[in-house]
């Protein structure tokens, strides 16, 4: 036990962006493990205050100091959040040792347990920290449950619990080796389909969250009190036309919809079909019919011409069409429909927040 007990860090300080608490779980069992071994922990939670009163100081980046970073897969991606924090972190002094978690979609079927995937979650702050001088001592996610509730109900609470079960031991687990000298490098093992993942998380990052942040709307059941705005961790919500407007800096982490008192933030599922039809299959083509007539595109395909379109077209109208959407939310019969053709709405469609009983 002395060989190991001399392994053991100085101090140990973690930096966590949490959108429904799977992340957070993730870094304050590390944080507790850590407590409990007689070494002083921080932990910082990235979305709550400015970024610049977050990032620790180079007097903290002692040879002994152990950092870590946990964090949600969004689009198969860090959140730009992290990377943009990442990338204001100072560089290493002395060779600091770090870990870095993600947290992504886990699902379960039966008594199996499925896994999520990363794309760049776990890649893209490896290389940003391995450039800033960083050691990495682990490297590895965490399949806690998936809360896209955009996409699907929240999963039940039975197995969530099971879930969070195992998924804290897998955390402790990988803490106990961190602490005594080892290395937990197990993300490696899914390298092959991250780096296959890649393209679509390039495409999600530079464009599709611009969409994804368009997907929300809060009906008359809003008694507007504000706490989606004041909890966004990217201050993404305000209040317009006297009701929660969400904007393109939204990250999707669905913490707004998972945490309304009164679930009045909704996904307009039969809009937005609408709308993507319109932005990516209606609108390019008549554009494109137009613009054809006035360029000559000898020697261009129309997949290309098409495709071209439909980015910038695309993009406008997705925008344009949401914002008469949220104008047109004061009609109580537009109220109405968006409600009632919103999965969202209905009592079967869960909400999800992570379980606290389990920190």
């Amino acid at each position: 036990m002395d060989s190991i007990k001399t392994n053991l860090p100085d101090k140990a300080i973690i930096h966590y962006f949490s959108g429904t608490g799977n992340a957070k779980s993730v870094a304050y069992w590390i944080g507790e493990k850590i407590y409990n071994e007689s070494i002083g922990v921080q932990i910082k939670n990235i979305g709550v205050q400015p970024m610049d009163e977050i990032i620790i100081s180079e007097e903290d980046l002692t040879s002994s100091t152990l950092m870590g970073f946990c964090y949600p897969t969004h689009g198969f991606n860090a959140p730009p959040i992290v990377l943009k924090y990442l990338w204001k972190f100072p560089k290493a002094q002395r060779n600091n040792k770090v870990f870095i978690i993600n947290t992504r979609a886990g699902m379960k079927l039966s008594k199996i347990f499925l896994p999520g995937l990363s794309g760049l979650a776990l890649i893209l702050p490896a290389i940003i920290l391995l450039l800033k001088g960083y050691k990495i001592v682990g490297y590895r996610s965490i399949d806690l449950p998936s809360n896209w509730i955009s996409l699907h109900p929240g999963i039940k609470e039975k197995v969530v619990n099971s879930i969070f079960t195992r998924c804290k031991r897998i955390t402790l687990n990988f803490s106990d080796k961190i602490l005594s000298g080892k290395k937990v490098m197990t993300g490696l093992w899914w390298l092959p389909i991250d780096i296959a993942l890649t393209p679509i998380s390039i495409i999600y990052y530079i464009y599709g969250r611009f969409i994804l942040s368009k997907t929300f709307i809060s009906t008359q059941d809003c008694n507007t009190c504000g706490l989606c705005v004041d909890s966004c961790p990217v201050n993404a919500i305000s209040f317009k036309d006297n009701r929660p407007f969400w904007s393109f800096k939204c990250e999707s982490c669905m913490h707004c919809m998972n945490h309304c008192p009164t679930r009045a933030i909704e996904t307009p599922h039969f809009l937005i079909s609408i709308l993507w039809w319109l932005s990516f299959s209606l609108v390019p083509v008549l554009a494109y019919g137009i613009v054809s007539e006035i360029v000559n595109y000898e020697g261009l395909t129309f997949t290309l011409v098409y495709k071209t379109l439909s980015a910038i077209v695309g993009l406008t109208v997705i925008f344009g069409g949401y914002r008469l959407i949220h104008k047109l939310m004061i009609f109580r019969q537009i109220n109405v429909l968006v409600k009632y053709t919103s999965l969202t709405s209905y009592k079967f469609w869960r909400r999800y927040k992570a379980p606290t009983r389990f920190n």
